[in-house]
């Protein structure tokens, strides 16, 4: 069973897809949470379709639950990417197709006859290392005074230009024929033997100067004490040259340092004024102060007037006492 049809519904399991080819709103929506709203209910309704179909295909019992084969899927998807294509041969494959010639696996260690071991066919400790051999002999066809040992280093590394130079033959194939990787398609069309249809860019005059020109200034000292080319001119300098007041103030120039540091201070002052004053608030503390210096002055004002009206009193009932008694006495 590779999909299913319903009476409104298709389903796909062997892409657990699930859509409705003949769906259609009744009225177009209004918003778009109506239209969000529309969607969450026709996609629960596809999900548990999918559901119910993978409840009914036969399934064996595993630790983690009941594990299910898919069908193989029925719907063409389109594929973002072309297909690959095949790599055209290489020139080694060439001719070991035309000799007859069959890839042997060979195995990754190999018994060393000089040293009594084990050891691996390429790379790091290798079997057969030149730097193994102390003694290496004389042959007849040696010319007198050669290094044999200097021979070997200078045949290893035509070797190894060889086979980088077949390489690049080989992806310079593969370019043509578009079957390269992913991978290595940029790197391969900056490179010159890649065989593009395109021809390299050459630097214009005032580029290979910028390039030298920063090249020269990338030293510690910014190209001041490298030797000059021939025909190389100065370095232009961009930018501003920066300028430095003396030590000892004087006269002239000398005489700026007061007026830079006047500047700073009254571009910090002007720049964070309303954090060093705050108007409102030092208003507010002022009618504040003032408001409690009126009270604490009725407070003593009416303290003062309370205690001395007490004495007036005592005074007046002396006084009075004072009278009478002059008056018996003066009858």
């Amino acid at each position: 069973m590779t999909g299913m049809d319903t009476q409104e519904h298709q389903i796909d399991l062997g892409h657990l897809m699930a859509f409705d080819p003949l769906h259609h709103f009744p009225s177009p929506p209004t918003s778009r949470e109506e239209l969000v709203k529309e969607c969450l209910q026709k996609g629960t309704v596809l999900v548990q379709l999918i559901a119910d179909a993978l409840f009914n295909l036969p399934s064996t019992e595993d630790i983690d639950g009941p594990l299910v084969k898919l069908p193989p899927p029925m719907t063409r998807l389109p594929r973002e990417k072309h297909l690959p294509k095949p790599k055209p041969p290489t020139k080694w494959e060439l001719f070991a197709k035309a000799k007859g010639i069959k890839n042997r696996k060979k195995d990754k260690i190999v018994y060393d006859e000089q040293t009594g071991t084990w050891k691996r066919r390429h790379g790091y400790d290798r079997v057969n290392d030149d730097k193994d051999i102390p003694i290496i002999e004389a042959k007849m066809t040696d010319e007198p005074g050669e290094d044999p040992f200097a021979k070997r280093q200078a045949e290893k590394k035509k070797r190894v230009e060889k086979h980088e130079k077949n390489r690049l033959q080989n992806l310079k194939q593969a370019a043509k024929v578009g079957a390269l990787p992913s991978h290595i398609q940029l790197a391969a069309t900056a490179l010159p033997i890649t065989g593009t249809q395109a021809a390299p860019k050459k630097a214009s005059k005032n580029e290979l100067q910028d390039i030298a020109s920063m090249a020269a200034a990338a030293t510690a000292s910014g190209g001041k004490f490298d030797k000059k080319l021939v025909g190389e001119k100065p370095e232009k300098h961009k930018g501003k040259y920066r300028k430095f007041l003396p030590v000892v103030e004087g006269t002239g120039i000398g005489s700026q340092e007061k007026q830079q540091t006047e500047k700073v201070l009254n571009r910090l002052i002007s720049k964070n004024s309303h954090e060093i004053l705050n108007v409102d608030k030092a208003i507010n503390m002022y009618n504040v102060k003032k408001e409690k210096k009126r009270k604490n002055q009725r407070g003593k004002d009416s303290s003062t007037s309370s205690k001395l009206k007490p004495k007036k009193q005592l005074q007046k009932k002396s006084l009075k006492k004072g009278g009478s008694s002059k008056k018996g006495k003066s009858k």
